[in-house]
């Protein structure tokens, strides 16, 4: 292995002053040992050599050096010496990105069959699949924009948001790009690491352009711009299907906006792509978002370091091993009290004598969880939030809601408030999430399921309304009593958030055009 002695360094250099104390110890230990410096005080100095009888010390080394070398190893060791760059293992993991789609009326020209929108759908539908096990968030804009799912790994959820799309969700007209960014940097701030902004679009307001020129300033954000349609244009249909109408009654006519999206490119510094019939296009994306995310990462490397202290730990094991022989002896009384004091310690319920000697209840707790042993890490874990988590994705809602009531976290009421859905208890789910925002403002989950906890209430009113009041007394038997036969209907649980969400009685569309709305009137905040 080639080592650069130029890059050579300790991460943790304040532990190499214990090696001074190290090289310190065999001349202690033969000062304390000199009986003739002890008596020079009361016997003159040159009668001390012929007073005294010190027998020669055959053996060189003494316990005394191994300790002194176990101690300067141990320090150099624990200061963490290294001299090469460590990639992170999260680098490993491909770029997040997130997905801006334009919902502006001139997206249902069919000059892209069935329509522009219709065929980014499609395109979209086969880039998450694609790209599963990344995360992928959706904006969707107009004349305002609109977070649809914040950044999720679940390629089902998110498609069926976006199948969900059209053009009648936003009512304000245009095609506010400004808007999009700022709230893909806030997704990406929440998600501190650096990603890239897909514009799904065909045309661009030119107006607007002088604004984003600093939009882009730190790096983090990549914008790639992906055009849909012909620059023929096409008819433009409403949500009905029917073809709309200008002014005059004439078939409204949408143009792909070439030279709008140029100077868009040209002004957020953007690749401009377009869509295409085969898998051209996705290379394209996938591409700039993967080398984007690299060298944007890469920057930020200087702070990892591979620590090698580790190599040091067999030479330090095999001086432990020569110092175990017969004769020798050090004062290990401090050390055997630490051992009687940890052993005292309380027992647990279910004790592994091994384990526990070695690894604490939340570090057994986290190798279970990363394991996906929920139910087994949710009896390890004393950590409530660690406990928490990992009972609410063992299914064991009790115990995780009793483990996030003890903490007073954003992260705690956001999964009060899932807890609360799951169990239909609205009032209590909204209460949640906003005390989650209240603590910490920029939560785009806690933003999103407040309002999905919102429209689930409405439904859940309205249906209670619309509910026919049936008297006892109206209710007629069709059978006999005694022959009618009960049957036990089982349910399949939803043992995931993305079965959970199908199963809602609201529909996506539904929800997202109450929910643009709302927004819209709040003047654009979430």
């Amino acid at each position: 292995m080639e080592i650069n002695l130029g890059d050579f360094h300790f991460l943790r250099p304040l532990w190499l002053l214990l090696l001074p104390f190290g090289a310190l110890l065999p001349w202690l230990w033969r000062r304390s040992r000199d009986v003739q410096r002890r008596l020079r005080s009361n016997i003159a100095e040159h009668l001390l050599p012929h007073l005294l009888i010190t027998p020669q010390d055959q053996q060189r080394l003494r316990p005394v050096h191994l300790v002194c070398a176990l101690l300067m190893l141990g320090a150099i060791a624990t200061a963490g010496p290294t001299w090469e760059q460590d990639r992170p293992p999260f680098l490993e993991n491909r770029a997040p990105l997130i997905i801006a789609i334009d919902l502006s009326p001139s997206m249902d020209a069919n000059d892209v069959p069935p329509s522009r929108l219709e065929a980014a759908k499609h395109k979209l539908h086969d880039l998450i699949q694609r790209r599963a096990g990344a995360r992928n968030a959706l904006i969707a804009y107009a004349g305002s924009a609109h977070l649809v799912l914040p950044p999720t790994d679940h390629p089902a959820l998110l498609d069926s948001f976006i199948q969900a799309l059209s053009t009648d969700l936003i009512g304000k007209p245009g095609k506010a790009v400004g808007p999009v960014i700022e709230q893909a940097k806030r997704l990406l701030a929440a998600e501190k690491t650096p990603g890239t902004l897909l514009l799904i679009t065909d045309g661009a307001d030119t107006t607007q352009l002088d604004s984003l020129d600093q939009s882009l300033s730190d790096g983090a954000l990549q914008v790639l711009i992906l055009a849909v349609g012909s620059e023929d244009g096409g008819i433009i249909h409403d949500a009905n299907g029917q073809p709309r109408t200008d002014s005059d009654g004439r078939p409204a006519l949408g143009s792909f906006d070439q030279a709008a999206l140029k100077q868009l490119a040209s002004a957020l510094d953007a690749p401009l792509g377009s869509l295409t019939l085969n898998d051209d296009d996705l290379d394209w994306v996938e591409m700039h978002a993967q080398q984007h995310f690299q060298s944007a990462s890469d920057e930020q490397r200087e702070l990892h370091w591979k620590d090698a202290g580790y190599w040091l730990c067999w030479p330090l094991l095999l001086i432990a091993f020569f110092a175990v022989r017969k004769g020798w002896s050090l004062n290990w009384m401090a050390g055997l009290l630490l051992a009687l004091g940890l052993g005292f310690g309380p027992a647990p319920a279910e004790a592994n004598a091994l384990t526990d000697a070695f690894f604490t209840r939340d570090q057994q707790g986290r190798w279970a969880f990363e394991h996906e042993h929920y139910p087994q890490a949710a009896a390890l874990f004393v950590d409530p939030y660690w406990k928490g988590i990992a009972a609410y994705n063992a299914a064991d809602f009790d115990l995780a809601l009793a483990s996030f009531a003890r903490l007073d976290t954003a992260q705690a009421y956001f999964y009060l408030g899932n807890i609360h859905v799951r169990r239909f208890k609205f009032d209590e789910a909204i209460a949640a999430y906003t005390r989650a925002l209240k603590l910490q403002p920029q939560f785009p989950e806690a933003t999103a399921n407040l309002a999905l906890a919102i429209a689930l209430q409405k439904d859940t009113e309205s249906a209670e309304q619309n509910t026919p009041e049936v008297k006892p007394d109206e209710i007629k038997m069709d059978k006999a009593p005694g022959k009618g036969q009960s049957k036990t209907v089982q349910t399949e649980q939803a043992t995931s958030d993305e079965l959970w969400l199908q199963n809602l009685s609201t529909s996506p569309a539904k929800f997202l055009k109450q929910k643009f709305s709302l927004q819209d009137q709040a003047g654009g905040k979430p």
